[in-house]
């Protein structure tokens, strides 16, 4: 899992490397295609990332004119976070450049296969999700 891991920050830093987005920030970008205008806090939660390195990620992408931030309307306390035309301009580019890492991986996987690997993540995930972790390390 790690050589796979470090080897999709390899490939997305570079088929990114021409719209000026890390690895680090496309996940916030694919968020945001799907819910434009989330809050910070919603990005750091859905994404496991903590708030701090949300907040480097998303001053990256407003520097680099893909986001913008504004005080929530109802409480000032939270920032929401919206695309601009720059990154709707782009969107499909970027998520066919990141989905080239899926083609790449997948190519010589059987479709039967793929099922029972996707199907086996899925779980994983579900897991994982689903269990509180510092609890379980406790009883280590």
């Amino acid at each position: 899992m790690s050589i796979l891991h470090r080897q999709s920050q390899i490939y997305i830093n570079y088929s990114l490397k021409k719209f000026n987005i890390s690895s680090a920030e496309y996940s916030f970008l694919m968020y945001l295609y799907r819910n434009n205008g989330a809050t910070q806090d919603e990005l750091s939660s859905y994404l496991y990332i903590d708030k701090a390195a949300t907040a480097r990620a998303i001053k990256s992408l407003e520097e680099k004119g893909y986001v913008i931030k504004s005080k929530d309307n109802l409480d000032k306390r939270y920032n929401r976070v919206y695309l601009t035309n720059k990154a709707i301009a782009y969107k499909d580019k970027i998520r066919e450049a990141v989905w080239g890492w899926n083609k790449l991986l997948t190519k010589d996987i059987d479709p039967q296969d793929l099922d029972l690997i996707v199907s086996s993540l899925e779980k994983m995930v579900s897991t994982v999700e689903n269990t509180d972790i510092k609890k379980e390390l406790e009883g280590l």
